[in-house]
């Protein structure tokens, strides 16, 4: 329709306001359903201050087109973000109360989401120059450059069939190219599908769930719980090579980067097709060229983190959610969206199937698969014949440590490596000590901003807070007693790095923390120096999930106490899951698996409720420890946290909010009250929790809440979020 005055384009733009806005459309444009989606320039604030937002909806201008100011530019030809994808952003917003302007623009890479062209998506491949045919026609000696001549006489290859024959050919093309004997230059169609390796044979219950994933059409979760090792990668190769067929895309997320290079390598050998990846490891231009790549419907399958479940699927087919349970799926600051939940969300709006996959599903997904909901596929047994780990419980009540460890551990490690086999020694607690105290007078070095004692890192020469970065040089004297007797207490990965290497001299020992793993790729590159060779790894939760290492066959856990007596709710089922996650490392191919547990507390209900029964026996109790307290899945919650540099703009805001606050039935208020970590990085935190039996009336009372908590004085003091369906109370 042509434009008129009072036609105006709603606009959402990136900023914190629960609003869309009114603009006029360029002059002589006629405006219709096909803006809706499209990104635009507008000017915004004041001055010369512009932003890109995207279109949201077209219509009558409230109270007239008179004063709009007009649209500056549109940058699409046609929506980027259309159909499903428009409506499951819509959806985010809703469920999370978020604005859709920050929603619309979270879904969008860097580049695009500034108002960046988007990227040329063409393949590229190399080809040999008249001098690189005839060199590769005449002797030469042998070497990578060498090898990917004689390559390339044959016939140009794309980058992404080269990605999959090996990882490292780059530089010998760089080589060849400085050399002139390869180009590099732009392929034309499709790429043509690598000789893809055959998988092995199926087990029957990998066929059985194979099978159910085939029948029927449509929506369909399903949740693939299988022990560790039980071969749940196999069944979603199988998946998407049955989606391939139909010439459908598939989309998988996995919860960590470190996972991703490894997905990558097994899904490109085995489907023979480029498999592209999207997380926050890779540079903006390479993520906003393989999202844009998915949308223009040339790429067939995406491995990605919790940020690749935003990339557009036109032609979708399979929607993969590896490790469901893990906590990263879930983000924890700006729009705190659950990536696993929106996946089903999308799965459902796109009418495909959504294969949710762990060895320890977390309760709110076992329970739907419990009551019908979702289809419940099980693996029972580890593939290929191996059996699982024998599990030993370390009682360490009045015995020696040395450094955290006990001589029985030590015992353990000194056999496994002299049978020439690989042990890991793990310890979710990085650092070199947990807390440095005074042994005369009980001083502890706390952050002077956080109520939390520094971490001792560098074999006691540095402190670090975990909480907000802080750091600070060890004193040389107690500041209270001026005492010299200042000792670092516990044991973090360093520690026990070091303690190993003193007993181990000769081992090969390879640490795996946040520490070690600050470039890219770091913990691919980790674990190919670890190789087949005798050694240690030590290592915290990055280890825990995903990684195959078939000479790995003792995992000794150091701080199994440490989760048994936290005030969190969740806490029983996160130690479960990171307990059975990481011995199931252990014993993943023909060797037998050894798993020590140290503990001072070896009678705990819930350590011989995990031996005795293993995960399934820990999940039901906490089912139903959860459904007499009308906890999740048995309840809904939403937390409204604040902050501030002082503790009553953050008292007096919640309490405004209290006061706001409509009751409503079935819903309940509880607060204000502090949050678990009262004082971080300065502020004074505080927070409210609300919990009811059913979500709507949850988030009715929230649509009314809202409006009222953004009209507070109060509210302009503090710094403070909502946060739908929260995974961590702090």
């Amino acid at each position: 329709m042509p434009s008129t005055p009072d036609t105006a384009l709603r606009i959402a733009l990136p900023v914190p306001l629960p609003r869309a806005f009114d603009y006029r459309p360029p002059a002589g444009m006629d405006v219709d359903a096909g803006w809706i989606g499209c990104r635009v320039r507008v000017p915004f604030g004041r001055g010369d201050g512009e932003q890109v937002g995207v279109v949201v909806g077209v219509g009558p201008a409230e109270g007239g087109g008179d004063g709009l100011k007009p649209v500056l530019e549109r940058l699409d030809a046609a929506p980027l973000l259309g159909g499903e994808l428009f409506e499951s952003l819509r959806w985010l917003a809703g469920y999370y109360h978020a604005p859709l302007g920050e929603v619309l623009a979270t879904a969008l890479p860097g580049p695009i989401r500034a108002g960046q062209p988007l990227p040329e998506t063409a393949r590229h491949g190399w080809a040999l120059t008249p001098a690189g045919l005839a060199a590769a026609a005449a002797p030469g000696r042998d070497g990578k450059p060498r090898r990917l001549l004689l390559q390339l006489a044959e016939r140009p290859l794309g980058e992404d069939l080269l990605d999959q024959q090996a990882e490292d050919w780059r530089a010998a093309a760089r080589a060849l190219a400085e050399r002139g004997l390869a180009e590099r230059l732009v392929l034309a169609g499709r790429p043509e599908p690598a000789p893809a390796l055959p998988g092995p044979p199926l087990m029957p219950a990998q066929a059985q769930a194979l099978a159910a994933l085939r029948e029927g059409e449509g929506f369909r979760p399903c949740l693939l719980e299988g022990v560790t090792g039980s071969g749940k990668t196999e069944v979603y190769l199988q998946a998407i090579a049955d989606c391939l067929a139909a010439g459908r895309q598939a989309l998988v997320l996995v919860p960590e980067i470190g996972l991703t290079p490894q997905a990558l390598a097994r899904f490109r050998s085995r489907l023979g097709v480029p498999v592209l990846a999207y997380h926050s490891g890779l540079a903006d231009g390479e993520r906003a060229r393989a999202w844009t790549a998915m949308l223009r419907g040339e790429a067939r399958v995406l491995v990605g983190t919790r940020s690749a479940v935003f990339c557009p699927l036109p032609e979708a087919g399979l929607i993969v959610v590896d490790e469901e349970h893990d906590g990263s799926y879930k983000q924890q600051d700006g729009i705190r969206y659950h990536a696993r939940d929106l996946a089903l969300v999308r799965a459902s709006k796109l009418g495909v199937p959504v294969l949710l996959g762990s060895a320890t599903p977390s309760l709110e997904t076992l329970h739907n698969a419990l009551s019908g909901r979702y289809r419940h596929l099980r693996l029972g047994q580890r593939a290929g014949g191996a059996r699982p780990p024998a599990v030993r419980v370390v009682d360490i009540r009045k015995r020696p440590l040395r450094n955290g460890l006990s001589e029985d551990l030590l015992e353990a490690v000194g056999r496994c490596l002299a049978r020439g086999e690989q042990a890991l020694v793990f310890k979710n607690r990085r650092g070199y000590a947990p807390v440095l105290i005074c042994h005369d007078c009980g001083w502890s070095a706390h952050c002077k901003r956080c109520d939390a004692a520094m971490t001792v890192h560098a074999g006691g020469r540095r402190l670090i807070c975990h909480h907000c970065g802080a750091r600070a040089t060890p004193p040389n004297a107690c500041p209270d007693c001026a005492s010299l007797a200042l000792q670092p207490q516990g044991a973090g990965t360093e520690r026990i790095e070091e303690a190993l290497a003193e007993r181990f001299p000769e081992a090969l020992m390879i640490r795996v923390d946040r520490e070690t793993t600050r470039r890219r790729d770091a913990i691919e590159k980790h674990l190919a120096d670890f190789g087949d060779r005798s050694g240690i790894l030590v290592g915290t939760q990055m280890l825990a999930k995903g990684h195959d290492l078939p000479r790995l066959t003792l995992v000794a856990v150091v701080g199994v106490d440490e989760g048994l007596f936290s005030a969190d709710f969740r806490a029983g089922e996160k130690l479960a899951q990171l307990l059975i996650q990481v011995a199931g490392r252990a014993g993943r191919a023909q060797l037998p698996g050894e798993v020590l547990l140290q503990t001072h507390h070896p009678e705990h209900p819930l350590l011989n409720t995990l031996l005795a029964g293993g995960y399934p026996a820990v999940a039901a109790l906490q089912l139903a420890e959860r459904e007499v307290a009308q906890f999740p899945p048995y309840a809904h919650l939403a937390l409204l946290r604040a902050e501030a540099p002082t503790e009553g703009d953050m008292q007096g805001f919640l309490r405004e909010a209290r006061e706001a606050f409509v009751a409503r039935e079935g819903v309940q208020l509880n607060g204000p009250m502090p949050a678990p970590m009262a004082r971080r990085a300065g502020k004074a935190r505080g927070q409210i929790l609300l919990d009811a039996a059913q979500r709507a009336p949850l988030h009715a009372a929230l649509h009314d809440w809202l409006p009222k908590l953004q009209a507070l004085k109060s509210a302009r003091r503090v710094r403070w979020s909502l946060d739908v369906d929260p995974t961590d109370l702090y």
